[in-house]
């Protein structure tokens, strides 16, 4: 009974695996066992240098190139080694900053003056965020160094110790971590603490990269430029556009838990305190490029978008992500991912029930060969494999590794699932009768999570459910609204479509969440003005998810105007109408 059920809510998935190789020896005494390589250089013959590598680039105009500081730890000996590289601009940092407002008066594309609203000081949140990414630095170094790599740690510009000025995510900032991947594969140049020239000798170079959070997105941005000698990255709670990061179809959107962050914040955050004088035009730049005021897209945010160039990769791709992650949405993950396939790039895909950084727990799985497996040995047999040609069956094994509801690891051949039949409902079908109906924002002082709540009817959404599942059911993929909607007492307004998981017991839990200016409703280029009370369609998709709804639950659309947590927030009292026959919702569903 119990394979029955999974089977009907499509989490049976079986895929054949060859054996691992047998035990080998790599040259310089790297000795690998189960298909992994083994922890057999002392910490005390470790090798720890400083070299600043010669970038291409002049971001602090002060007409010398940028020099980029990267610290290295490599095993002793005449060994030539591959290298796992991270680069982070949090290495020492950071500034007290404070976010940009959120409350507001009206919406800013409503050509109205923004109202002062509260600003929020998340020094304390961007801390902590860069103290995770950095202990992870460190477990790299502890782990892989023992096991005959070198771990090297770049300082991006205008961070700790580099050259030039931090720039969010634009191509120079790409570059100026291509310069590190070029010097440790013998192309590029590199100087010693005394100024000499300095050559990368003892390295093959093969490099590796790894990271969370901006640490994670650092690889896939360097990846995109096809640069040789990078061969693999596993990108971890990584962005693959900050439009996406920062906007959504045409809105200011937070990151979760950063109301009012944007790319000028975080290079205030993370810029070194000899130069922030120097660089605050490139700041002040960014701040006025981003535009807070339509949300288009632009050629600002075309420069930070790698899914764009993500068919020039060369690389293989370990793709990590949280399923839950509200700080680095889960589009950033389909987005990329869906370029990757289409270009057969070796990929593999690891989701976790938890949110932002890596998993929470070891990562315990069955492989269908009936070997164990867990998180940090899967990644280091994709490292082992790309970096030194070891033979352990990995590329071989189920692409998608997936922790479930109850938190136990499940493999699959891919993701989305390919049994996904995708199943359209319209709203008057899931209980929205056919006349127009209509809410008032109050977005501002009631969160998403209040305004989902079951029971009453509730002036300021509008809540459509599907009758009792009969089985469990789930979903792989991106939901996708299709709404019929008008602003009638205002030019602008905020929309949010809410996918809620309602059980039985009376809660309800957001599963999803979507956002959209209708402005932007032919495209995220463009802002056209609204005729008040005038109906448009507006299509947009959710946050990609792989979730399954128990049996005995409903699967809930909930349309409400301001998400308190994530978009601006103008005062209350803008009124939005549905027409429910006009509208639909359609849902992912596996089987």
């Amino acid at each position: 009974m119990v394979v029955m059920a999974m089977a009907a809510a499509g989490l049976v998935a079986t895929q054949s695996v060859a054996a691992p190789a047998p035990d080998t020896a790599l040259p310089g005494g790297i000795v690998v066992k189960d298909g992994v390589t083994q922890p057999v250089y002392a910490a005390a013959a470790v090798i720890n240098e400083r070299i600043w590598v010669q970038t291409t680039i002049d971001t602090d105009a002060d007409g010398a190139l940028d020099r980029v500081a990267i610290d290295i730890e490599r095993p002793a000996g005449h060994a030539r080694v591959a290298t796992i590289l991270t680069a982070s601009p949090y290495w020492q940092c950071c500034q007290d900053v404070a976010n940009h407002p959120v409350d507001v008066n009206r919406l800013p594309q409503e050509s109205l003056t923004l109202g002062q609203g509260q600003t929020q000081d998340v020094s304390s949140l961007l801390a902590a965020q860069a103290t995770t990414a950095n202990r992870m630095a460190a477990e790299i170094s502890a782990r892989y160094v023992p096991r005959g790599y070198a771990a090297v740690q770049a300082q991006t510009i205008g961070t700790a110790d580099s050259d030039g000025c931090p720039t969010s995510g634009d191509h120079n900032e790409t570059l100026s971590v291509k310069a590190v991947i070029d010097w440790l594969a013998g192309r590029g140049k590199g100087f010693d603490e005394s100024g000499r020239p300095a050559k990368a000798t003892w390295s093959t170079g093969k490099v590796g990269m790894i990271g969370v959070s901006y640490n994670g997105t650092l690889p896939q941005q360097v990846a995109t430029t096809g640069v040789k000698g990078l061969k693999t990255i596993v990108p971890i709670s990584a962005i693959s556009s900050w439009y996406d990061y920062y906007r959504a179809n045409g809105l200011v959107v937070a990151p979760g838990t950063y109301q009012g962050e944007d790319t000028d914040i975080l290079a205030r955050f993370v810029i070194s305190d000899r130069q922030k004088k120097i660089c605050e035009p490139m700041i002040r730049a960014l701040e006025r490029d981003q535009d807070r005021v339509t949300g288009d897209w632009s050629p600002f945010w075309q420069d930070r978008d790698y899914v764009r160039t993500a068919n020039r990769i060369k690389a293989s791709v370990f793709v990590v992500h949280g399923l839950n992650d509200w700080n680095v949405k889960t589009q950033h993950v389909e987005q990329f991912w869906d370029v990757l396939a289409r270009n057969n790039v070796p990929r593999k895909i690891w989701w976790h029930q938890g949110g932002h950084g890596g998993p929470s727990d070891a990562g315990e799985y069955t492989l269908p060969n009936g070997r164990v497996s867990n998180f940090d040995d899967t990644v280091n047999r994709w490292m082992d494999h790309w970096l030194y040609g070891v033979n352990n069956g990995i590329e071989q094994e189920p692409r998608a590794i997936i922790e479930r509801e109850n938190l136990t690891y499940r493999t699959y051949s891919n993701w989305p699932d390919n049994r996904v039949r995708k199943q359209t409902y319209s709203l008057t079908s899931l209980g929205g009768g056919r006349r127009v109906q209509s809410f008032v924002d109050r977005g501002a002082i009631r969160t998403a999570e209040q305004l989902v709540a079951p029971g009453v009817a509730n002036p300021n959404r509008l809540a459509y459910r599907t009758k009792q599942l009969t089985k469990a059911t789930r979903i792989s993929g991106t939901v996708r609204l299709d709404l019929r909607l008008s602003v009638d007492n205002r030019r602008d307004a905020n929309v949010t479509g809410l996918l809620v998981d309602y059980a039985p017991n009376g809660t309800a839990s957001i599963v999803s969440r979507g956002w959209i200016d209708p402005q932007n409703r032919v495209s995220i280029k463009r802002s056209l003005p609204l005729v008040q009370g005038k109906r448009y369609r507006l299509s947009f998709g959710m946050q990609p998810k792989d979730y399954v709804f128990a049996a005995g639950h409903r699967i809930g659309l909930v349309v409400i105007s301001t998400d308190f947590d994530y978009t601006l927030r103008p005062s209350v009292g803008t009124k939005l109408s549905l027409s429910p026959r006009a509208s639909s919702v359609t849902l992912p569903i596996v089987g």
